[in-house]
């Protein structure tokens, strides 16, 4: 019988909050709000709590739960792992989290070409004894245009590509396209990946016409985030990368809805 080391007792008496497996790229097949599975690879982390007198945690255990799993990403398979990896490791908490590139087919909005976007997107789930927590993170690109330079200059105003982050609770599992269409209908513009000349003038003009500060931009989000119907907590983050400065701007809201 080989030696089990991990398991002997530890005589330091300092719990460990999380131990386990990171950056393990993983191939998932995800369902879309069309119906349609799309292929992705997802980089993924692992972790449970271990009290002070474990000397260490079993490692491939973790795996062998991921695999068990199988190669189809969905909620409740997500929802339901922790619990699993409490159950495999006998502890008491338990950490999951999907990082994976999310691809979306965007019409260019005048001559309606075809490109793909993607967006970062993060599955992320706490569970202690039954109690399960399930984040859902959206990282969208968008344009935005100052406001302040549109009402000072005589020609033309200065924009930016900024990222938003939006990362929600829910009662019912959220599609991640409406969270995408959320955002991007906060900014000035969306972005597109595929834009001919028609396009060019449309989405510079819509920016134009619709000038936002980083300040608005999150309080967009934040209106629209507290108008779903299955959102009950949010945190918005909106970083723009400022053309004209050499630094970002940046804001932040965060939400508990009520009755939550």
């Amino acid at each position: 019988m080989l030696h089990d080391t991990q398991s002997q007792r530890d005589a330091r008496g300092i719990p460990i909050d999380r131990v386990g497996v990171k950056n393990l790229r993983f191939p998932l097949r995800i369902r879309d709000r069309d119906q349609v599975e799309q292929s992705t690879v997802a980089t993924v982390s692992l972790a449970v709590d271990l009290p002070h007198q474990f000397k260490g945690t079993h490692m491939s255990r973790f795996v062998e739960v991921l695999h068990a799993h199988g190669h189809e990403l969905t909620v409740a398979s997500i929802a339901g792992m922790p619990l699993a990896l409490m159950k495999k490791l006998n502890s008491e908490k338990a950490h999951v989290e999907f990082r994976f590139p999310y691809f979306r087919t965007k019409k260019a909005p005048v001559s309606g070409a075809e490109g793909l976007l993607d967006y970062g997107i993060v599955f992320a789930v706490d569970a202690e004894a039954d109690r399960v927590d399930f984040v859902v993170t959206v990282e969208v690109p968008v344009t935005t245009l100052c406001p302040c330079s549109k009402a000072i200059s005589a020609r033309g105003a200065h924009n930016q590509r900024g990222v938003v982050t939006l990362s929600v609770r829910f009662r019912e599992p959220v599609w991640i396209e409406d969270l995408v269409e959320l955002v991007e209908a906060s900014a000035s513009s969306g972005l597109y990946s595929l834009l001919k000349r028609p396009d060019e003038k449309f989405v510079t003009e819509q920016a134009y016409d619709n000038p936002v500060f980083v300040e608005d931009l999150v309080r967009n989000v934040a209106l629209r985030a507290r108008a779903h119907p299955q959102v009950t907590w949010f945190r918005v983050e909106a970083e723009n990368f400022e053309s004209i400065h050499n630094h970002n701007a940046y804001a932040v809201i965060e939400e508990r809805l009520g009755g939550e």
